[in-house]
């Protein structure tokens, strides 16, 4: 029986505790955390155990290191010891921003498996994307394995690690971009005369569908949009609009300043 273990249990590593529950059975999952509260929340919730680092680095078959990335260093220094010994197979699943596979392995110092996995907050209602990069440590099963595991908290994607940091501005840091439109929308129409309530309900419904429509249809977004607008109609009245202000260009700008950030920081 794989046993699947989270160091830190804060709002991303609850959200993936809470989608490897749908498909592992209690005594599969083990938790800690440095606020035992949310841990032992999670636990009595689900029925896995709580215990500590030493015991999830010595038991589990999955160890998904929740940890900020500055506290990386010491969570090594008192497992590193207890991974060495280890003769079967565990993978290292880090979730760490800035932490490279690389960077893992030379930490752990005992030629681990290493999956390395940027998740988004939508994870937390099931439909979040999750991309990974995996060392060629880890085999196809292991791989499989933890996409199960995870396979209800969202999509996930395969990349090469030198890629990551391009997606993760789309995708980690495009929810704060989506939730900004949803409030603009929601503010539009309350200028309308539109109760903020519903402005807000209309707005989050639009983008939800909007998005479903085109993951499924497969068309790309300029025909869809191009479906919308009638000619001499409100819709391309509104795409004027956008237009206007650089709406487009304005997004774009926002996705690339994220990845010079993000490359900054890495410096």
């Amino acid at each position: 029986m794989d046993r699947f273990g989270f160091i830190g249990c804060g709002n991303m590593g609850g959200a993936l505790v809470s989608a490897s529950a749908k498909v592992l059975s209690g005594e599969q999952i083990m938790l800690c955390d440095a606020f035992g509260a949310k841990a032992e929340e999670l636990a009595a919730k689900y029925g896995a155990e709580v215990t500590d680092v030493k015991n999830i680095a010595e038991k589990c078959n999955y160890i998904f290191l929740g940890v900020k990335p500055q506290g990386f260093e010491a969570l090594f220094e008192e497992i590193r010891p207890i991974l060495a010994a280890r003769k079967d197979d565990f993978v290292l699943i880090s979730m760490a921003a800035g932490i490279t596979i690389s960077a893992v392995e030379k930490m752990a110092d005992c030629a681990p498996a290493v999956i390395r996995i940027m998740p988004n907050t939508p994870v937390s209602v099931g439909e979040g994307m999750i991309l990974y990069a995996s060392n060629s440590n880890t085999s196809d099963q292991q791989i499989e394995a933890f996409k199960k595991a995870l396979s209800y908290a969202g999509a996930l994607d395969a990349l090469p690690e030198d890629k990551i940091d391009a997606a993760s501005a789309l995708s980690g840091c495009g929810p704060a971009f989506v939730y900004m439109f949803a409030e603009a929308l929601a503010d539009g129409a309350v200028e309308c005369g539109l109760p903020r309530d519903k402005a807000m309900l209309y707005a989050a419904q639009t983008l939800l569908g909007s998005a479903k429509l085109l993951g499924e249809s497969g068309k790309h977004p300029g025909q869809l949009k191009d479906a919308v607008c009638s000619p001499g109609g409100t819709t391309i009245a509104g795409v004027h609009a956008l237009e206007d202000g650089a709406f487009r260009s304005l997004a774009m700008n926002a996705v690339k300043k994220a990845y010079d950030r993000t490359l900054e920081l890495k410096k």
